[in-house]
């Protein structure tokens, strides 16, 4: 595929009347750059990229190029960010978010700079910028300075309540994405800030535990289509950016032919004595109570068939609230004791179970890999 790099684009304040000037370039800013520009700027119709892994084992697959530069265009008139835009690209190009970002960048005629990929990433930046895009852990660290960034797209994991609260007092438009490599990162988002929260009394909102907020709908960009099979699962039908209709494992209820709420993954169901429950539903009531990582998930029972089981990231150098100790047994009860306040968790929703281990397994992407977190328990857990 041929392809031409817009005229306005510019990286770390440098144009480039060629293609070999851009790759010469990119060498100094770093290797993987180099090379994902190298095969992309190929005359081939495709390039190998690898999938994060976070619900199974990480694979390389083949995507059409021409494919990514419709995905570039979709994100641009979605968000209504046209050529001379000035963009942050903070997240490691070794991956498809970081690819796209510099595709995004060529294609639209962006003024792109690039920092390292840390979890600090605006902490050395004194510039303003119209567009960025971050991982969770990346928003967090960054509430502080995200009045640099004017909209900015958040992806490669689950935004927590914690988080979505926060960013109700910042200026920045925050979109959560939903995407996947396979359709070329986003296929939709939702707005996550941008509406004014007060608690019952009218007094601002202060704590993350009295508010109750209802999920934004997930709208779709263009070219779109979604629909469910017999799962409730969402079914993507995305010609622009992908040859094969793509059925998903998400559980999703469909609000219109271009808006969803996501309600979570139909492989991690968990069917304990006859009740169907969804982690992805009472992990967002329990991030009213536990501010570390965490999960639930089932294990085998001998009487349930699956007991629910929560699983907590807790080291000696953190704490899960005032009241909590090293002991794993106190750890334990003081968690139980919030958990039975929580007049959303219905009983069937109460984890049997209560686990803690220093460290999660984690993706190249940093996303937690469950099924192999849940193996460690038996070694590990208390």
């Amino acid at each position: 595929m041929h392809f031409n790099i817009h005229s306005e684009f510019e990286l770390n304040g440098t144009s480039f009347p060629s293609k070999r000037e851009l790759l010469l370039f990119s060498r100094t800013v770093s290797n993987p750059m180099f090379s994902f520009l190298s095969d992309f700027l190929k005359d081939s119709d495709t390039i190998s990229v690898q999938t994060s892994g976070s619900t199974g084992t990480p694979k390389k697959i083949d995507i059409r190029k021409e494919h990514m530069i419709n995905s570039a265009r979709a994100t641009g008139e979605f968000f209504d960010i046209k050529e001379e835009t000035t963009a942050l690209l903070c997240m490691n190009s070794e991956f498809i978010a970081g690819k796209m970002m510099l595709v995004r960048a060529m294609v639209l005629g962006w003024k792109l700079d690039i920092v390292g990929a840390s979890h600090t990433p605006l902490k050395s930046i004194e510039k303003s910028y119209d567009f960025s895009a971050m991982v969770p852990l990346q928003v967090y660290n960054s509430l502080d300075e995200l009045y640099k960034i004017k909209k900015l797209i958040i992806g490669g994991g689950v935004v927590s309540k914690e988080l979505e609260i926060k960013l109700q007092s910042i200026k920045t438009e925050v979109y959560a994405t939903y995407g996947m490599t396979e359709t070329i990162t986003h296929i939709a988002v939702r707005r996550l800030n941008g509406k004014r929260l007060k608690m019952k009394d009218n007094r601002d909102l202060t704590s993350i535990r009295e508010v109750t907020m209802k999920q934004p709908l997930y709208k779709t960009l263009p070219n779109i289509s979604i629909s469910k099979d017999k799962r409730d699962c969402l079914v993507i039908d995305a010609p622009k950016v992908s040859n094969t209709r793509i059925v998903t494992n998400d559980m999703v209820e469909l609000i219109s032919e271009t808006e969803f709420h996501w309600l979570g993954r139909y492989d991690t169901i968990i069917n304990s004595g006859g009740i169907k429950l969804i982690p992805e539903q009472i992990e967002e009531k329990l991030a009213e109570i536990i501010s570390e990582r965490f999960f639930v998930a089932g294990i085998k029972d001998s009487v349930l068939g699956e007991k629910l089981v929560l699983v907590v990231e807790y080291n000696v150098s953190s704490s899960l609230s005032t009241s909590l100790k090293i002991n794993s047994v106190e750890k334990s009860q003081g968690i139980r004791n919030c958990i039975s306040k929580l007049n959303s968790l219905s009983k069937y929703e109460t984890p049997k179970e209560i686990y803690f281990l220093e460290k999660f397994v984690e993706t190249n992407t940093k996303k937690i890999q469950r099924k192999k977190t849940l193996d460690l328990i038996d070694l590990f857990g208390s």
